[in-house]
């Protein structure tokens, strides 16, 4: 599928269409928003060849399922290719989608597979408002990468939501094993999404220290925002997984405290038991030679006997405060 934006700066109009909107953009001096989405097929690179002279490389990367987040420069054009979240992403179950950019002079190419809340925000705002485009189509691409890492953000904030009931429940009941797959699964999550900042972090830190992409200095402001939200959101990222992993600690030495809880009343009952166990398989090998066995009061005695062991090791046990 490919929509059409084209904007004209001089009378601040936009309009939406296909791709019979390009002649016009080529005839005059309007900004071009095209927007690709769905499986890539050959046609749409010869497209994009032929009508904009991307490299067939790039076109390749950008159409990938999975590939590192990139950015690389060409003669016109530059390339960036970053990691947002698909639309139907919520909480820890998120998955990731490719969005490609090529970013001209006049004209701005996003590619993504699956549908993006991020792409369809940044769509409608333009379609509303036209300081988008008020320093050039250029400024796009900060304020794409905005909103794909407000997203992130959102969901973080989701998540420290859910950590604070789960560290919570952890201190008024003893761990569960499904709560021990929770906070798992958000480390492992966690940890995925900390490896997508920290790539897209060093990409705008890398973009906004250049003149070519930054329009000598004019959109150094937009790029230096988007960096400092991606810096935020790393940040939070890693705290939670610091979180998660010291929750994930706690549940299990909970777990391990109160199995050696058990164990030691285990051991107490077996220490009781002992003694009370060979006085009983003592006398009850009924050898004909026992004096015991033909006293009249030996029941009563070894009983006696018994209950004081019993007794004495349960006093010991607890002045020890092993009880």
């Amino acid at each position: 599928m490919i929509r059409v934006m084209l904007h004209d700066p001089a009378n601040h109009t936009t309009v939406t269409g296909g791709v019979e909107l390009l002649p016009t953009w080529r005839n005059s001096e309007q900004l071009l928003w095209v927007d690709l989405y769905g499986e890539p097929t050959t046609s749409e690179m010869a497209f994009l060849t032929r009508e904009f002279a991307i490299h067939p490389m790039a076109v390749q990367d950008a159409q990938r399922d999975r590939h590192p987040p990139k950015y690389e420069a060409f003669d016109d054009f530059y390339f960036l290719l970053l990691k947002g979240l698909s639309k139907d992403s919520t909480g820890i179950n998120f998955e990731t989608i490719q969005i490609a950019m090529f970013v001209g002079e006049r004209f701005f190419i996003s590619r993504h597979q699956s549908e993006s809340r991020s792409i369809d925000q940044l769509w409608e705002k333009c379609l509303t408002d036209p300081t988008p485009f008020g320093r050039g189509i250029e400024a796009l691409t900060p304020q794409l990468g905005r909103f794909i890492v407000n997203r992130y953000i959102d969901m973080l904030f989701e998540i420290e939501a859910n950590l604070d009931l789960l560290e919570e429940n952890l201190l008024q009941q003893d761990p569960s094993n499904e709560q021990l797959g929770l906070l798992t699964t958000y480390k492992t999550r966690l940890r995925v999404m900390l490896r997508t900042f920290n790539y897209h972090e060093q990409i705008f830190n890398q973009l906004r220290h250049n003149p070519d992409v930054t329009t000598g200095g004019a959109l150094e402001h937009e790029f230096n925002d988007t960096y400092e939200q991606l810096e935020r959101a790393a940040s939070l990222a890693n705290l939670y997984y610091d979180l998660s992993d010291d929750l994930i600690n706690s549940s299990i030495s909970l777990a391990s405290h109160r199995l050696n809880g058990i164990m030691k009343i285990l051991t107490i009952i077996t220490a009781i038991f002992v003694p009370l166990g060979f006085l009983a398989g003592l006398y009850g090998m009924n050898f004909d030679h026992m004096p015991e066995l033909h006293y009249e009061y030996s029941y009563y005695f070894l009983i006696g006997l018994m209950a004081t062991v019993a007794v004495t090791l349960l006093t010991i046990f607890k002045r020890k405060k092993w009880l």
